[in-house]
């Protein structure tokens, strides 16, 4: 026992002297077949999963395949409505090492504040020279991809977020006009229930429909200057304006259908496109998916601006730009031009319902409802949207989103409004 406790302890220390002697091991560096792999791909990150959204988003692979035959694209898109689910996913990739070659995300704060202030993003203000793109695009618009004079994404479209869309053939049944004012709405909706008609469909699982909705409300209650000094932190949340708004939100609650908790966006847009509800407020994304579904736009559906923000245009833009730790950094920047194109822009604006983010491209191709969302887009004062980051950081959004999700479960105007103010404060948006 004692010779083999010996030879035991000779073979432990032997192992120890030669851990202790041997080099530390150097990180690989990558083989020429990984290498080769990455330069062979591009990976494009986003959450457009359904309808007209995942349309669009094929016809800008299918360009950039089309001019870059040798890269192999990842559609690496995440389901989930304004990106509920692909931003947490997006957010682990970023800050583990591994970002996509591209991603989806929206112009404004939600692009600023989290990923070029952190350094996680590389300029592209060179790219906008080269293709010669700093007057094809609104100046407005390229203030919200740009931070310290550097251009840091190209926007893909505009959206408008104000819009109501209304089912035609209820609306023609019931002899109504679509409704212009807050008061107008609440008396459509009174004159649809009494029919026996859901009167405003909501999917309210994903907690960002209804804070959509309101900012809508919002904009409605005390304009355009209002909105921005609020999300600015000027304006503080327990504001009568504030307060109208989640009332005006307290009085449509009874006209939604009853299981908006369990719903998407997409399904109770598909409940106008059904003809199982007759109006619903949702961005110009919707109108992607009504055609999708072989919905003709101002023959099954129509559009008109959310009731009380005629003359507003809530801007919600989707941009692309070049992270800075990209793996394949060539492909990005195809992509990023493939984007900015005429073609691009054309392409993937009919098939996802929004418009042109450039503002040379031919309008002919586009249907009715996006020739006046064009012009309106000319002609409207223009607020960036809170619910799809552009208006304010991602913090509050989550705030907002949470005790609106609250309140339409039976809250109280006045202690949300304070939960409010509390969470602006705790972002450092009011001090």
């Amino acid at each position: 026992m004692r010779r083999i406790l010996f030879i035991s302890l000779v073979v432990l220390v032997a192992a120890l002297f030669v851990a202790c002697t041997q080099q530390p091991t150097q990180p690989q560096s990558a083989s020429p077949q990984s290498a080769q792999a990455t330069a062979n791909e591009l990976t494009i990150f986003s959450w457009w999963t359904a309808g007209g959204e995942a349309d669009g988003l094929a016809e800008l692979i299918k360009l950039f395949e089309a001019q870059n035959p040798g890269v192999k694209v990842v559609n690496a898109a995440v389901a989930g409505g304004a990106g509920t689910n692909a931003k947490a996913v997006l957010k682990t990739r970023m800050l583990g090492g591994d970002p996509p070659g591209t991603f989806q995300v929206h112009g404004g704060a939600e692009l600023i504040e989290q990923w070029v202030k952190s350094k996680y993003m590389a300029p592209i203000t060179s790219l906008f020279d080269e293709l010669g793109l700093r007057d094809k695009f609104p100046k407005q618009l390229l203030d919200l991809v740009t931070y310290n004079g550097q251009i840091y994404a190209v926007p893909s479209n505009i959206h408008r977020g104000n819009v109501l869309w209304y089912n035609k053939a209820i609306f023609d049944k019931q002899h109504l006009t679509p409704p212009k004012t807050i008061d107008d709405l609440l008396v459509v909706c009174k004159k649809l229930k009494a029919a026996g008609v859901t009167p405003l469909s909501l999917g309210s699982r994903e907690k960002w429909p209804v804070t959509h909705l309101f900012e809508d409300l919002l904009l409605a209650a005390g304009g355009a200057d209002f909105y921005r000094d609020l999300f600015a932190g000027k304006i503080a949340w327990t504001d009568n304006r504030v307060k109208l708004a989640l009332s005006t939100l307290q009085s449509l609650m009874p006209y939604f259908n009853d299981d908006h908790a369990a719903l998407t966006w997409d399904q109770a847009t598909g409940l106008v496109q059904q003809g199982k509800a007759a109006m619903n407020v949702m961005g110009d994304w919707a109108k992607g998916y009504f055609t999708a579904n072989h919905a003709k736009p101002n023959v099954d559906f129509g559009a008109v601006p959310t009731p009380g923000t005629v003359g507003f245009f809530v801007v919600v833009t989707d941009t692309f730009g070049l992270p800075a730790k990209a793996p394949n950094p060539k492909a990005t920047l195809a992509f990023l031009k493939v984007v900015a194109s005429v073609e691009g822009q054309v392409n993937f604006n009919l098939k996802k319902g929004s418009i042109p983010a450039r503002i040379d491209v031919p309008t002919g191709q586009f249907d009715e409802i996006a020739r006046a969302t064009m012009a309106d887009f000319a002609a409207n004062v223009l607020v960036p949207s809170c619910a799809h980051g552009s208006a304010v950081i991602e913090s509050f959004v989550t705030a907002l989103n949470d005790q609106l999700s609250v309140f339409i479960a039976g809250g109280n105007a006045d202690e949300t409004a304070k939960a409010l103010e509390a969470a602006a404060r705790d972002a450092g948006i009011r001090h």
